[in-house]
């Protein structure tokens, strides 16, 4: 790991830098032209995946143009089903598809093929470290183990994935046995693409928000709290950010319960209770991607507050989740550039 690659770094050490750095969910994605014309070389969405040449493309281009200070490995959190065999698909306007799990199903998972199936994406991660500026940080990240069981129950997503929630009430044991298992192959992942390159990883909990309090506690801390410290028990430097999204209240002991080094913060999160969150350690969001959509006003007022309540103290300006198509990438300059000029 170069020394020089240390804003975000810095950060996640629970520094204060000012002005704070900056990356953005899904930066790599459908709103550049550039990332539409790579798509359409590489044939299918997983098959952009596996190409290490592409994926790496992809990764730099929102380097490239915006210079952001750290770059996200270009990849999907359910290249960990597609690994398990699992039938993973994306087909145009009805989301990922893949074969349902059911008990029987579960019983049998096997971890045999899945370092294998996942060798490009750990090649990508090489690639990238050997050609991102040495002052970019480099980021892995995997779904959380909740998130990816929720899409292997039903098949694919649903509004609030009932299916899963369900199915975890009809069959606690397996729906136990399955979030163990995915948190081992993943802490497993996270470690390959540590030792390929990463300087840190993020942990994707983008369904955290359908759960009740005590499901929060079983199957969004539990499995990630068994991910970090496997993760940290072979990897003792490593940094992991944990981003639970719409977690709301229950993100008030996240972070002390999952040993994550910085926590994520959506949109929904209010300021006043993302100062409290940020005095117990580095916080990371939390604009409304929609702001990036309607510029102008909109998008400067809403930086303005982010900076304003929370630059004063460790922060990785983001967004809330991820950037949207239909975002105007002369926007998204016009947010750097606000962000950049910060203090």
């Amino acid at each position: 790991m170069s020394s020089q690659n240390r804003k975000v770094l810095d950060v996640l050490d629970g520094k204060t830098v000012t002005p704070p750095p900056i990356w953005l969910m899904r930066q790599a994605g459908r709103y550049l032209p550039e990332y539409r014309e790579t798509r359409q070389q590489a044939g299918s969405f997983l098959d952009l995946c596996y190409n290490p040449e592409l994926a790496a493309e992809v990764t730099l281009q929102p380097i490239r143009r915006y210079g952001f200070d750290a770059a996200i490995l270009f990849s999907d959190i359910l290249v960990i089903p597609d690994a398990l065999q699992r039938n993973v698909r994306f087909s145009e306007g009805h989301g990922p598809q893949m074969d349902p799990i059911d008990e029987d199903g579960i019983e049998h998972l096997k971890a045999d093929h899945v370092a294998d199936h996942l060798k490009p994406v750990i090649e990508t991660v090489r690639r990238l470290r050997r050609d991102l500026p040495t002052e970019t940080t480099l980021l892995g990240f995997c779904g959380a183990p909740w998130t990816v069981a929720t899409y292997m129950i039903a098949g694919h997503g649903t509004p609030d994935q009932a299916p899963a929630r369900l199915f975890a009430y009809q069959h606690p044991e397996p729906f136990a046995h399955l979030l163990d298992f995915l948190a081992d192959v993943s802490a497993d992942y996270l470690v390959a693409q540590i030792d390929a390159g990463a300087d840190a990883v993020q942990i994707f909990d983008s369904w955290a928000g359908v759960l009740g309090e005590a499901e929060f506690e079983k199957y969004a801390v539990r499995p990630v709290r068994r991910m970090i410290q496997s993760v940290k028990a072979r990897r003792p430097s490593a940094k992991i950010i944990a981003f639970a999204k719409g977690a709301g209240i229950l993100l008030r002991n996240y972070r002390q319960a999952t040993g994550a080094d910085a926590i994520g913060l959506d949109w929904s999160v209010p300021l006043t209770f993302a100062v409290e969150l940020q005095k117990e350690g580095p916080v990371q969001g939390n604009l409304d991607p929609m702001r990036v959509v309607a510029g102008g006003n909109a998008l400067r007022e809403g930086i303005d507050a982010v900076l304003q309540a929370l630059g004063q103290g460790p922060l990785i300006f983001n967004l809330g989740h991820g950037i949207t198509p239909q975002a105007n990438p002369a926007h998204v300059t016009d947010l750097v550039n606000q962000v950049r000029s910060f203090g």
